[in-house]
């Protein structure tokens, strides 16, 4: 990518300029507001809510924002905090770092192959350097991208990254920016384009003083974490600019090149503008000339965020692809707890989830009590990401545990096989690659108060499944402030060395390997979703048909049990995973085969 040209001047954060430093303050429910600049007070000029002042600075200064109570803030906008959310924030130069490469032009989504990782647990070290020198390893497995988890500035030393509050200011514990920079020019020199997940429907409790002297929060809507952010009531205007904002910094100051959005059902924005739309916009506008990916995970399923023209996406890129992952979790497990039981035994919605995206297309789903999902069929498979094991799916279990800690790997690599050469994009979890021996818990570090609620918090969640329906069990989660809870979800990488990890890894480059030589030059040509139909004794096939005639298709046998074929499969073998005799699928088979 070549030099990024930036034609705005941003709004938040210090404005630097030849002559000085203007620091600039939103902050319309302080009449007046100070800067305490490197232990020096300044009073500072306000206008219309805004605050500013333009004095000279030195990078690598610390500065506050010193409210009518006494109160010293970080800056919302702040570009590093090295003491911690609390801290002062530090004047950064914003061109300190020297790319090297400057010729990346990103890559074209169909070729994507992701690989989510935490900063913090991905390598011993935790940091951006430390991830840094693993991305080579990624590259040589087949992955195309990586996802990295949140970074933004969360309270204490350790965190997934969900709790942020201070959305510009990649978290210390991980390093600098300019760590951030050189995590992303590494990749790039290796061909691996970059993602950033954000989170823009809520902020963390501790660390967040916007509601002290800005209207950041609406009673008008209400959502998990209490308030919404306001996207929609008065004062909305500048908090809407604060995260178009933010977007545009990740993608112009950073070169990430794509973002996935958390959980936008809980961005709650009753606008004739919706935010997502503003920010899809704003980003064409700054992108015309590189691919720039923006891909949501929404619960409500919502197809229309992922409309095409002429096969080219004119709203969001792709969405994660829940259900995809709920259809191979049961068919593995056989688990029927929670919303796993709107999937169970229903081999029609594995069918359906592999050829068109969405399980649930506008029908009720009991968990939820509610219909869920629009008809997806008409999209691309490439508008879906696929996953087996993702940082929800594996953490969000009571003690973090992988798929194929408690099942064995013939059925796991049957349900890998399955996901990882389907024409929707594929996305790994840090760890899979080798079956990875440790866990992935949820983990936090907050102040004591906060840290007994998480806690409880935690044992009451899995408090309606049986298996934790007693004190005594729900006491043997694994508690999520503790050091060690966070210190065991570090991958171990010299396992990969050793059986059975070895091996695991070795089949994992090798399907990756006829992925990218005979899956992705087909995916441009599937302008639509597939056709799927479930045989008598339960058999799946699921066909995807190319505008050029090309054909391809994949029989599953998902289950500990053999199984016949209704009809012969027709064209050549791509990929068999398990045995196949004669009509007969032994369990945990996987056919795929290509007809040209």
């Amino acid at each position: 990518m070549m030099e990024l040209p930036v034609h705005r001047t941003p709004r938040f954060g210090p404005l630097i300029r030849d002559d000085g430093v203007v620091f600039r303050f939103w902050a319309p429910k302080q009449r007046r507001v100070r800067l305490q600049l490197d232990g020096t007070t300044l009073p500072m000029q306000s206008l219309g809510g805004w605050h500013s002042l333009e004095t000279t600075a030195s990078f690598g200064s610390r500065y506050c924002f010193v409210l009518e109570s006494g109160q010293a803030v970080p800056d919302p906008a702040s570009r590093f905090q090295p003491a911690d959310v609390h801290g002062p924030s530090e004047l950064v130069d914003p061109a300190a770092y020297r790319w090297r490469n400057t010729t990346w032009r990103g890559r074209p989504w169909h070729e994507t192959v992701l690989y989510e990782l935490h900063v913090g647990t991905f390598t011993s070290e935790g940091t951006f350097a430390g991830a840094a020198r693993r991305l080579e390893d990624l590259a040589e497995l087949g992955v195309t991208a990586i996802q990295l988890m949140p970074v933004a500035d969360f309270p204490g030393r350790r965190n997934w990254g969900y709790d942020g509050v201070l959305p510009f200011a990649p978290d210390a514990a991980y390093g600098r920016p300019e760590g951030l920079k050189g995590f992303i020019d590494t990749a790039h020199g290796l061909g691996l384009s970059v993602m950033l997940d954000v989170v823009y429907n809520h902020y963390g409790s501790e660390g967040n003083y916007q509601p002290l002297y800005a209207p950041v929060f609406t009673e008008r809507h209400e959502t998990p974490w209490g308030a919404a952010v306001n996207y929609d009531d008065e004062g909305s205007a500048e908090v809407r600019a604060f995260v178009i904002e933010n977007v545009l910094y990740w993608l112009e100051e950073f070169r990430f090149d794509g973002l996935r959005f958390d959980a936008v059902h809980e961005i709650r924005d009753s606008s004739e503008f919706h935010l997502l739309e503003e920010i899809r916009t704003a980003v064409a506008a700054i992108a015309p000339d590189r691919p720039v990916h923006l891909v949501l995970e929404n619960e409500e399923n919502s197809a229309a965020w992922l409309t095409r023209r002429e096969g080219e996406a004119v709203g969001f890129t792709a969405q994660w692809n829940d259900d995809m992952h709920h259809v191979l979790h049961v068919a593995v497990t056989g688990e029927s707890s929670a919303y796993y039981g709107d999937y169970t035994n229903r081999p029609r919605l594995l069918g359906r989830a592999l050829a068109e995206g969405f399980a649930f297309q506008g029908e009720k789903m009991p968990y939820r009590g509610r219909p869920r999902g629009e008809a997806s069929g008409h999209l691309p498979p490439e508008s879906f990401i696929a996953f087996l094991q993702n940082h929800d799916q594996v953490g969000n279990r009571a003690t973090g545990d992988r798929i194929h800690h408690g099942h064995t790997l013939a059925a796991v690599r049957a349900a890998a096989a399955t996901y990882l050469l389907a024409p929707q994009i594929p996305m790994l979890f840090q760890g899979e690659e080798w079956a990875a021996s440790t866990p992935f818990t949820f983990f936090c570090d907050v102040d004591a108060e906060l840290a007994e609620k998480v806690r409880e918090g935690r044992r009451n969640e899995f408090s309606r499944f049986p298996e934790y329906a007693k004190p005594e069990a729900r006491a043997a989660i694994p508690d999520p402030v503790s050091e060690q809870t966070f210190q065991t979800a570090k991958l171990r990488w010299r396992e990969r060395e050793d059986a059975p990890h070895a091996d695991v890894l070795a089949w994992y480059r090798r399907i990756l390997n006829v992925r990218a030589s005979k899956i992705v030059p087909l995916i441009p040509d599937f302008m639509q979703g597939g056709r799927y139909k479930v045989g008598e004794q339960g058999v799946v096939e699921v066909r995807w048909e190319g505008e050029s005639g090309t054909v391809l298709a994949v029989v599953l046998n998902l289950s500990a049990t053999p199984k016949l074929l209704d009809e012969v499969i027709e064209g050549r073998p791509v990929w068999i995973e398990g045995h196949k005799v004669g009509a007969a699928l032994a369990p945990w088979t996987v056919v795929w085969t290509l007809r040209p």
